[in-house]
C-alpha cells in the first residue's frame, strides 16, 4: 500500500506567524501524499470580539450557538484555510481548501443536547464516498487543506474538532493507504514528566498504555489524544505519531522523535 501521511496541527501553531511558516515548510517537504487539517487558533475569538460576538466555553469547548457558526465557518473555512492554502502555493505545494462541506468529505450530524447543549457542532459520520472523494483529490497530486467544519447534509454548517476530523479521514482513508496519522502540537511527544521535555516516551502499545495510566505517569491533558490514536489504530489505521511541530519531518521517517503509537 501506498504511504499517507494524515497531519493535524493545531491552534498553537496558527497563532504564531513565524511558528507557522516554518511548520507549512515541512509539510511541503514531506514526501509523498499528505493531508493537513487545521484547527482554528484565538483568531475567531479576537474577530468575534470585534464583532460583538462573546465566546462562551463549557469544559474547554467552545458552545456554538448561531452567531457563532457563522463566525467560526468564516473564520476557520475562509480566513485561517485559505491563509494557509495560498501560504502552501507560495512554496510550490498544490494546495485545495476544504470544509466538510466540499464534497461531501466529512459528512456529521448536530451533536445531540444531553446534560450540555454545545450548539451547532457536529459529530462526524464518515462514510466509504468521503475516502473516495478524497482519493481523487490525492491522486490528482493535491494536498487537501481541511478546516473543522463539517456538515449535516441539510445545509446546516458545523464545528467539529479537528484531532476528531484528522482521526476520521485518517480511518477512512486506512482501507486505501499505509496511513500514519500525526499530531503535531507544542511538546516533543508524550512526556512522562510534563516539566522534562526530554522525558518522551517513544513507542506505546496498549499494554505500555495500561501501565502507565496505572501508575498515573502521564498527564490528565493527553489521554484524551492516546484514546484517540488507539480508536484510530483499531479501526484499521497503521500507526499514530504525536509530537512536536517542529519535529515534522523526522517524523515521518522510521527513526522518529515523538511518540509512535501502534
Amino acid at each position: 500500500m501506498e504511504k499517507l501521511f494524515v497531519i493535524k496541527i493545531g491552534g498553537n501553531v496558527i497563532d504564531n506567524e513565524a511558528k507557522l511558516e516554518a511548520f507549512l515548510q515541512s509539510v511541503a517537504e514531506v514526501p509523498g501524499k499528505k493531508i493537513l487539517i487545521h484547527g482554528g487558533g484565538k483568531i475567531a475569538t479576537r474577530i468575534g470580539e470585534q464583532l460583538g460576538i462573546q465566546s462562551n466555553y463549557v469544559n474547554g469547548r467552545r458552545i456554538t450557538d448561531a452567531a457563532t457558526i457563522d463566525l467560526v465557518t468564516m473564520v476557520y473555512g475562509g480566513l485561517v484555510n485559505k491563509k494557509i492554502t495560498a501560504a502552501l502555493q507560495a512554496i510550490g505545494v498544490n494546495a485545495i481548501g476544504l470544509t466538510g462541506a466540499d464534497a461531501n468529505i466529512i459528512p456529521a450530524v448536530k451533536r445531540p443536547v444531553k446534560e450540555i447543549d454545545y450548539g451547532f457542532v457536529g459529530d462526524v459520520q464518515m462514510n466509504a464516498k468521503s475516502a473516495v472523494q478524497l482519493g481523487w483529490l490525492l491522486q490528482g497530486g493535491m494536498i487537501p487543506v481541511v478546516a473543522p467544519l463539517t456538515h449535516d447534509g441539510k445545509g446546516q454548517m458545523l464545528n467539529t474538532n479537528a484531532d476528531t476530523i484528522a482521526s476520521s479521514l485518517a480511518v477512512a482513508l486506512s482501507a486505501h493507504y499505509d496511513v500514519r496519522l500525526i499530531y503535531c502540537f507544542e511538546k516533543k511527544g508524550v512526556l512522562e514528566d510534563v516539566n522534562n521535555d526530554d522525558s518522551v516516551i517513544r513507542l506505546i502499545t496498549k499494554e505500555v498504555y495500561a501501565q502507565l495510566k496505572a501508575a498515573n505517569r502521564l498527564f490528565d491533558g493527553i489521554l484524551p489524544k492516546i484514546d484517540n490514536a488507539f480508536a484510530a489504530i483499531d479501526q484499521g489505521v497503521k500507526e499514530v505519531l504525536i509530537g512536536e511541530a517542529g519535529d515534522l519531518i523526522q517524523n515521518t521517517t522510521d527513526t522518529t522523535v515523538g511518540t509512535l503509537i501502534r
